[in-house]
């Protein structure tokens, strides 16, 4: 049986004087303290990217690490620092002897789903071939929007946010503010509007968090992200959340806006708020079953 909580993954020392359970080991103090690590980092890395020239005006492969390693390393290191340094623990749901399989596993999900999205589309009428592009800048795409993206976000929305939160308040609530969050993020991409952000939240904020309910694993959430985006954008030419896509396919996507997702991609159509909400929601089944939703820290403090 599962005891209600005992899927956090922190727990404060006992004997910890109050100043410090509030100061430092609570959700909001630690939360807090990983924004301040971030912040510094993002500013240095990206000062090192333009020092090596590994900017817009670089090669395919510059430009692709030096986005990657600037959605990496900042989130990584302030994670990092945050999990050993503070609660004092190895970072188990980052880093694990089956982190690599759990990865292929969300590799081969992402492209399976993403697929799938654009499959019903495609039997829609809605999704057009109209050629093929062996020269795709696929490199860089890889790189910055699937192993970039992939692991920086996923380190910040799901191992950070949704994790911290769900310790103080919850998983309900953590569902909720990191899916709304992650909407937020993807407000000021290209063609975003109020429709394509709330899209996000509910298909994609939704289904990583419970994906990280029912595995506890963030290689899995990665994988599947990463797969995603690359495939999206890479493999059938639409724009990744409105930013402009090289793919080997070149594709076209006509109808109502609702539909097609506009020029923000296929990420604001109905059809994958549809299929990505199915598969939350056997995702929730499964959570709900197995006992994995964990209740606010004042619950399953009671007696």
């Amino acid at each position: 049986m599962i005891v209600p909580g005992q899927q956090v993954a922190f727990a404060t020392p006992a004997g910890t004087p109050g100043w410090k359970r509030w100061l430092v080991f609570s959700p909001l103090a630690r939360l807090l303290i990983f924004v301040a690590l971030f912040i510094p980092c993002v500013k240095l890395v990206t000062i090192a990217m333009h020092a090596l020239g590994w900017t817009h005006g670089g090669t395919p492969l510059q430009v692709g690490l030096g986005q990657m390693i600037g959605r990496i390393v900042p989130a990584l290191v302030a994670y990092l620092v945050l999990v050993c340094l503070v609660e004092r623990r190895k970072p188990t749901e980052l880093l694990s002897r089956n982190a690599p399989s759990r990865a292929l596993l969300g590799l081969a999900a992402g492209t399976l789903l993403f697929s799938t999205v654009v499959g019903v589309l495609w039997l829609l009428g809605v999704y057009h071939v109209t050629g093929f592009n062996p020269h795709a800048n696929w490199l860089t795409a890889l790189l910055m929007v699937g192993i970039g993206a992939g692991i920086g976000e996923e380190i910040m929305f799901r191992g950070a946010l949704f994790r911290l939160v769900e310790e103080g308040l919850g998983s309900w609530a953590a569902l909720l503010v990191s899916a709304l969050f992650f909407g937020f993020a993807h407000a000021g991409n290209p063609g975003a509007t109020l429709w394509s952000s709330a899209a996000i939240a509910i298909e994609a904020g939704l289904l990583f968090g419970l994906l990280y309910i029912v595995t506890r694993s963030l290689p899995v959430c990665m994988g599947l992200h990463a797969a995603w985006n690359f495939c999206q954008g890479t493999v059938y030419g639409i724009p990744v959340s409105g930013l402009k896509a090289d793919g080997w396919l070149v594709s076209t996507r006509s109808g109502p806006d609702w539909l097609s997702g506009g020029v923000f991609g296929a990420e604001a159509s109905v059809v994958a708020l549809a299929l990505c909400l199915t598969v939350s929601a056997v995702l929730l089944w499964v959570a709900v079953r197995r006992g994995l939703i964990v209740p606010p820290v004042r619950w399953r403090t009671r007696d």
